[in-house]
């Protein structure tokens, strides 16, 4: 029985994987490109929204995702909004 477990675990785990890499040479429509260019900027915003109402510390980390979420908009770097946002909220901190 553990030994069927650990045989379905690592084809859930691989599967998906090798599917992945067996469609790279397919080629997607505009459209999807497009779509999934938006991917990373949605999966940013899912992992930071939640974490913004904290007690105490509410109104710093508003202001710090609004400077990181401008940076962001204007010069299209995520790890330059990383920075901004980070600073922001570390500064405001320690006043």
């Amino acid at each position: 029985m553990i030994v069927l477990s650990i045989v379905l675990m690592a084809l859930v785990t691989y599967l998906p994987r090798f599917l992945g890499l067996s469609l790279a040479s397919f080629s997607l429509l505009p459209f999807w490109l497009r779509f999934l260019a938006f991917v990373p900027v949605a999966v940013f915003a899912a992992l930071i929204v939640p974490a913004l109402p904290h007690a105490g510390e509410t109104g710093i980390r508003i202001i710090a995702a609004v400077a990181a979420s401008l940076t962001l908009w204007r010069l299209r770097s995520l790890w330059l909004g990383l920075l901004v946002g980070m600073v922001v909220f570390w500064g405001l901190r320690a006043l």
